[in-house]
């Protein structure tokens, strides 16, 4: 047994004497305080922080300053601009941009019921559609008073001579032109046109005196319509060369309008 002693003795050191049974365990509840309400158990202070990465590892997160679900944004737009970048009061009008523009159409009606004026080429230059489908359909419904019912042959027609015209000043300009330039000149240029089908409404033109109204009216839509293409594509001195396709095409309406 001291052989056993000793052994128990040496394996682990203690300062516990058995002595200390007889003192009261400090860890009673009815003379002593709650060691769970203090701030310390076991002679440990939890309150001082734990340090478990080294120095170095970690960086200081920055606090967070905005809302929850309302973070801060990183542009402030200033009253007069709204969130979308234009108000509706700045947006151009509907008719602008489907591209009709009342002022334009009539600028370019004026010029082709007044051949000596001089035509605007930048305007002359757009693509406007409008004018053109309006002028087409008052000249079957003219035809149409007269007991001809020609809107096929009108927009038929005015299809091939469009492409006809397109290729042909595609060859002689050095500029190039688009096709809706072309038919938005042709187009316009028809409105003489109606004239010679509204004087059918009233007189017969099949005879000297409708040979000379068409003849007048073909010079009248081929000279307008030959101005117009060459201050709009920069062909000087080529007008007559421009304006002789173009009779050619008028001439197929007067035709029709005429017998």
């Amino acid at each position: 047994m001291s052989g056993f002693d000793n052994l128990n003795t040496d394996f682990y050191q203690s300062s516990y004497s058995v002595d200390d049974q007889g003192q009261p365990a400090g860890y009673g509840y009815s003379n002593t305080e709650d060691p769970y309400k203090q701030g310390q158990y076991g002679q440990y202070d939890y309150s001082q922080p734990m340090g478990y990465a080294a120095p170095g590892m970690m960086q200081p997160q920055q606090p967070y300053t905005g809302q929850i679900y309302q973070p801060t944004p990183a542009f402030t737009p200033s009253p007069t601009q709204s969130m979308y970048g234009s108000s509706f009061d700045d947006e151009p009008p509907l008719l602008e941009e489907l591209g009709i523009n009342f002022d334009h159409i009539w600028q370019k009606t004026l010029t082709v019921l007044h051949p000596m004026k001089a035509a605007d080429g930048n305007i002359m230059n757009e693509t406007d559609l409008a004018g053109p489908m309006v002028f087409c359909l008052a000249f079957g419904a003219t035809l149409l008073l007269t007991g001809k019912i020609q809107f096929g042959y009108v927009y038929g027609i005015s299809a091939i001579g469009c492409l006809g015209m397109y290729c042909l000043l595609n060859l002689m300009s050095m500029t190039g032109v688009s096709f809706g330039c072309v038919a938005s000149v042709l187009g316009y240029c028809l409105l003489p046109m109606i004239l010679l089908a509204s004087f059918g409404v009233i007189l017969s033109l099949q005879g000297m005196f409708g040979i000379i109204i068409a003849a007048t009216i073909i010079g009248w839509c081929s000279f307008s319509a030959s101005k117009i293409f060459i201050s709009a594509l920069a062909m000087d001195g080529q007008q007559l060369l421009v304006a002789y396709p173009c009779a050619l095409l008028y001439g197929v309406f007067a035709l029709i309008s005429v017998f």
